[in-house]
């Protein structure tokens, strides 16, 4: 399978849909998504690999992707192509689950998976602080549950000590 073909398939085309298909600004199917993501600094065990399996197979819609930062990656100099997501990292790891269904149910439940999912890597990942790609748009980034102590109430504050 070339690379166009596999992004044919992951995006969920049947096999032998013509590539030329990828040239379409036309969405062939809407759907809603959630992503979220996170850096593997260390290799995962054999036994946390099999748990996340039966976790995926539990879940059923979301899914996980792999992009690793070693092999002919690691070989290109940071001064050539600068990469900062690559210093210390294995690989990026992607949550994705797409849904079709419409409405708020249908998207906390999906969304709900994701962030299980993203809950069973927390062994496994980056620490102290976890990291995330930053391009990928995770709104769950940057929430707190502090009460009066909101986002609203900080950007209020910021105004008052910088603006007077």
């Amino acid at each position: 399978m070339t690379w166009a073909q596999s992004v044919l398939y992951y995006t969920g085309f049947p096999i032998g849909t013509p590539v030329n298909t990828l040239l379409s600004r036309v969405p062939q199917v809407l759907t809603h998504l959630k992503r979220k993501s996170d850096y593997l600094k260390e290799p995962m065990p054999k036994d946390g690999l099999e748990f996340i399996w039966k976790k995926m197979i539990e879940l059923e819609k979301p899914v996980l992707t792999f992009n690793p930062y070693g092999g002919k990656m690691a070989e290109i100099p940071a001064s050539a192509k600068p990469f900062p997501h690559r210093a210390g990292n294995i690989c990026k790891i992607q949550y994705a689950t797409n849904w079709n269904e419409d409405g708020a149910e249908a998207a906390i439940h999906y969304i709900n998976l994701t962030r299980m999912l993203h809950g069973y890597m927390t062994p496994y990942v980056s620490k102290s602080p976890r990291e995330a790609f930053l391009n990928y748009r995770d709104l769950d980034l940057g929430i707190n549950h502090n009460g009066a102590n909101s986002y609203a109430e900080g950007c209020c504050l910021w105004d008052q000590i910088f603006q007077g």
